[in-house]
């Protein structure tokens, strides 16, 4: 039996709380996330969106591996070049195959050549922008 995605899952708890709502049951949607967590064999909503999350998490990343995806809010491709730390706490540096202008500004730029990061399971910085958007996103590519 194949997981649910974690967008399907949400979905199921909106629709959950539609049709009891429509009975005149109103619940929270962190009932119904609940709920559904439940019916999924999980102890709680927490739980069940921690297993689901980590399933779109990258493939082992490894050096000289070809990676995607975006610093600082900017695309990018490069390779791995230098790699190290356990699963969920992985220092990670990548050489871009173009640089990346990282500054927003006209009159100003900062272009890398190289990044580096520190990236959980699910290939994300725990470090964000102040806007919440993690620093780097690292997915890797075939080929």
């Amino acid at each position: 039996m194949t997981q649910p995605s974690l967008e399907t899952v949400k979905a199921q708890a909106r629709a959950l709380r539609q049709a009891l709502a429509a009975k005149g049951m109103a619940v929270s949607h962190a009932h119904a996330l609940e709920l559904i967590a439940r019916q999924h064999g999980a102890r709680d909503w927490n739980t069940l969106s921690a297993r689901l999350g980590h399933r779109d998490a990258p493939g082992e990343l490894t050096l000289g591996a070809k990676v995607t995806g975006y610093y600082l809010g900017h695309a990018y491709s490069g390779t791995i070049v230098a790699l190290s730390g356990a699963a969920g706490h992985r220092q990670v540096e990548i050489a871009l195959d173009k640089p990346v202008d990282t500054v927003e500004f006209d009159s100003f730029s900062n272009w890398r050549h190289r990044i580096r990061g520190t990236l959980g399971k699910d290939g994300r910085s725990v470090r964000r922008t102040s806007n919440g958007t993690p620093h780097l996103t690292v997915e890797t590519t075939k080929g």
